[in-house]
């Protein structure tokens, strides 16, 4: 027993005794800098990887692999090169950047506003996957390997349908919707798109193929129309796209150095490898005394005088609670974090804006509402801008703001409610579990998952989702009125563009759902403007805190509710598989909420 105790403080002591071994790199002394390496041109390279999270921070995955650079910081990267007089070109290295078509034109933005400058920008892909290739097409020049090539072949949507898979387990999803186009539920309870869903989404197609086509015509100087004609062409080899202009130049890695400094006309140019990464970033396993830095909270800065403009992040969907990372992947917005976020920007004297990003599908109806009512008691501007998609719960949230800024890339609106529950009636009987019950009440069952809803169910959950729904017309017409939106008349107009219904960023700018369309850089000036504190001496303050890795392995509702289904692991390998099974475990987890305001998993357009 004493030597058990032995094992366990033995670490515990090293942490306390040896803090210089855990000690944050940034923290420490900077040896002072050479006068030769204050001289020293750089070319600065910069690795584009992972999903690049919109969250405020990014953190190791606790099931696998870092996700990459957030985004906020790898446009930070980019900027920091073009401000820095001894870097004299770009070198970007794309190693898998797996984003979707909202942050394709955070970062085209990026690289637009670094050329200004005059540096070039040179882009190497090895297999140029098709939205590898629309950021990569943004630059001076593009470089492929001789056996490399360009995956320029179309977009294309593949929306599962997931009855039949709850039948494999006798189980069935009774679903509840308001308005013609709300179709979160569809691929639990149908075996194909509806009318109404096939025409959103073909319109939705349509809309990006034109980002896909403009995107890469404006940065390879071709027609929209050239380029169409090439993506009925592709894939191509390395030589076929040399040859139709698609890349400048087809030469190994190793020779992109060369290929610059003669370029730029100085051999004495040197890469800057991983540059403006913060040493703090990696940590170094080898490093026994590491999992020190994985398990330590992260330490809050210490609060300036200066004025700022707070960025609060809600990624994922939308739950009450605390929310935070799903044991199954991806992120929560916890609307009890949410709001005490909010009273935390509201509640600083320093903080003059709050600008709220969003990349949310929604989710819960009752989160959604406490996150918006926040923002809304807030006395300070609160502007909203829109990631990869901010629709349904994640639009909700977003709607009080004074202005909502959109990408083109966005997914957005989906205003309308649905209901349901799994029922598990048939999995019980095929497991022999038996059901006895005693009630009192004709709607005692409603909440009950043992049986579906009977026709008194369903009447008084229709009158309550009606009612939730027309509170969420109205909130969405009082806040783009306050806006000064002047594309929607009436209320009448924006009930015509709601029951579910989902848009691009140009498509939902037209209707009238936003504002304006813009980075989250754009909407951040303009919260400084609005908050009169234009200038360079303003901050931003990053909300709300990301947990570390203990905090989140003690957190009891990162428990897996559906671990008594004997999934198949190659179903977890699916992608949009492990989507649906995110958030057939978020509805169970929360089987408490009767109403969601939620997009379908697998909306993303490939």
């Amino acid at each position: 027993m004493k030597l058990r105790w032995l094992l366990l403080l033995t670490p515990l002591c090293l942490f306390l005794a040896a803090p210089g071994l855990w000690a944050d790199d940034e923290e420490a002394p900077k040896k002072t800098e050479s006068k030769k390496a204050k001289e020293e041109l750089v070319i600065a390279h910069i690795k584009m990887a992972g999903s690049l999270p919109d969250a405020a921070s990014a953190a190791e995955s606790l099931f696998g692999g870092s996700n990459g650079d957030p985004l906020r910081t790898l446009l930070e990267r980019i900027k920091k090169a073009k401000d820095d007089p001894n870097v004299k070109a770009l070198h970007l290295e794309f190693d898998g950047l797996g984003i979707s078509w909202g942050k394709i034109n955070e970062v085209r933005s990026a690289l637009a506003e670094f050329r200004k400058s005059g540096k070039p920008i040179y882009a190497y892909l090895e297999a140029g996957n098709q939205k590898d290739y629309i950021v990569a097409s943004g630059c001076d020049v593009v470089i492929i390997p001789p056996l490399g090539g360009v995956e320029l072949v179309g977009l294309r949507q593949e929306m599962m349908f997931f009855r039949g898979l709850l039948a494999q387990f006798d189980l069935r999803f009774d679903a509840i919707p308001i308005g013609d186009f709300k179709s979160a539920m569809e691929q639990f309870t149908n075996d194909r798109m509806s009318d109404a869903n096939r025409k959103q989404w073909t319109e939705l197609m349509d809309d990006f193929y034109a980002i896909l086509c403009e995107s890469i015509a404006a940065g390879r100087k071709m027609s929209p129309q050239q380029v169409k004609e090439l993506v009925d062409e592709g894939p191509f080899t390395a030589k076929q796209a040399l040859e139709r202009k698609l890349v400048d130049k087809v030469i190994y890695p190793a020779e992109i150095t060369a290929l610059i400094q003669r370029d730029l006309g100085n051999d004495k140019l040197v890469v800057k490898k991983d540059f403006g990464k913060s040493k703090g970033q990696d940590i170094d396993l080898s490093n026994p005394f590491a999992i020190f830095k994985l398990l330590a909270p992260p330490k809050e800065a210490k609060m300036s005088s200066k004025p700022k403009i707070a960025v609060i992040y809600a990624e994922g969907g939308i739950v009450t609670g605390k929310g935070g990372p799903s044991i199954l992947g991806g992120n929560e917005v916890g609307s009890t974090t949410m709001v005490d976020a909010i009273r935390k920007a509201a509640s600083e004297p320093t903080v003059k804006a709050i600008v709220l990003r969003v990349d949310s599908p929604g989710g819960s109806a009752l989160a959604s509402d406490l996150i918006w009512q926040a923002l809304k008691e807030c006395k300070k501007p609160v502007i909203a801008s829109m990631g990869d998609v901010a629709a349904s719960g994640g639009y909700y949230i977003s709607m009080g703001a004074e202005r909502i800024f959109a990408e083109p890339g966005t997914i957005t609106g989906s205003i309308g409610v649905i209901g349901g529950k799994i029922v598990l009636e048939g999995a019980l009987k095929k497991y022999g579990v038996t059901t006895e019950v005693i009630a009192r009440g004709k709607r005692s069952g409603l909440t009950s998952t043992t049986q579906g809803f009977t026709s008194e169910d369903r009447t008084a959950i229709v009158h309550m989702m009606t009612d939730i729904y027309d509170g969420f017309l109205d909130k969405a017409w009082e806040g783009r009125q306050k806006a000064g939106n002047t594309r929607l008349k009436s209320r009448d107009d924006l009930k015509a563009l709601a029951g579910g219904r989902v848009w691009s960023g140009p498509g939902a700018l037209a209707a009238g759902p936003i504002d304006g369309l813009g980075t989250l850089e754009d909407a951040i000036a303009y919260a400084k403007k609005v908050a009169k504190v234009d200038g360079d001496d303003v901050e931003i303050f990053l909300l709300p805190k990301t947990p570390s890795i203990f905090e989140r392995l003690m957190d009891p509702s990162a428990e897996l509710s559906l671990r008594s289904l004997a999934v198949d692991r190659t179903l977890l390998a699916v992608p949009q598989a492990r989507e649906a099974l995110r958030l057939l475990d978020m509805l169970m987890r929360h089987r408490q909420e009767r109403v969601w305001m939620i997009l379908p998993p697998g909306y993303e357009i490939k």
